[in-house]
């Protein structure tokens, strides 16, 4: 029988966004503990949600939105892999353990341990990584931590390489307990006209 494990933080006002952008907040139209037919409400928050996938408009003028992108690169066999590397480092193609086994790659850092504290010392992709990871035949790298570029970041080198490539992201993802080996993975965006980015249900599904 197969697993699923669930890869996606519970989104609630406890969940840190990037410093800046807006965090989810509830807000309750109707109530049936207040003595309403329904209950009915409405979300607030950033599109870059807990994990998340990218478009690559949120980093390449012109680029394509999060509506235009093919389901195809975020459904299918997936790699979770587990590197040992320093807070604050850029992972490098010597820090990956064995060969790539599929064509989605999830990164398991554990630099960014707490989704509801934001520390700005997570680990990041390198651009000499990405490269491997595209010569390998990988469409979609998935990470553990805010963004594939450091916090500090302001020239996004990870992601512009990535955009040259045309390979999908996802971010914010939860591996803490998910062991390496591949998968089947499930983590669509929603269909937002013209946005930079969507929340997912990311999950692992065991083959």
């Amino acid at each position: 029988m197969s697993r699923l494990y669930d890869i996606t933080p519970t989104i609630d006002a406890s969940l840190k966004v990037w410093p800046g952008d807006t965090p989810p907040r509830r807000e309750v139209l109707l109530d049936m503990q207040r003595g309403d037919n329904i209950t009915l409400s409405t979300l607030h928050a950033t599109v870059h949600l807990g994990a998340h996938a990218d478009a690559p408009s949120h980093y390449g003028a012109d680029a394509p939105t999060i509506d235009s992108r093919d389901l195809e690169h975020y459904l299918g066999k997936c790699q979770v892999i587990a590197v040992s590397v320093a807070r604050g480092a850029r992972i490098r193609p010597s820090d990956l353990a064995g060969a790539i086994e599929a064509p989605r790659v999830l990164l398991r850092t554990g630099t960014f341990p707490d989704p509801r504290v934001f520390n700005e010392d997570f680990a990041a992709l390198s651009v000499e990584l990405v490269d491997l990871l595209h010569e390998k035949g990988v469409r979609l790298v998935g990470t553990d931590t805010p963004s594939v570029d450091l916090c500090s970041s302001k020239d996004l080198p990870a992601h512009r390489r990535i955009l040259e490539h045309d390979m999908c992201i996802l971010e914010g993802l939860v591996l803490a307990d998910v062991p390496e080996g591949v998968y089947e993975l499930i983590a669509l965006p929603l269909k937002l006209k013209g946005f930079d980015a969507s929340p997912v249900r990311a999950v692992l599904r065991t083959l």
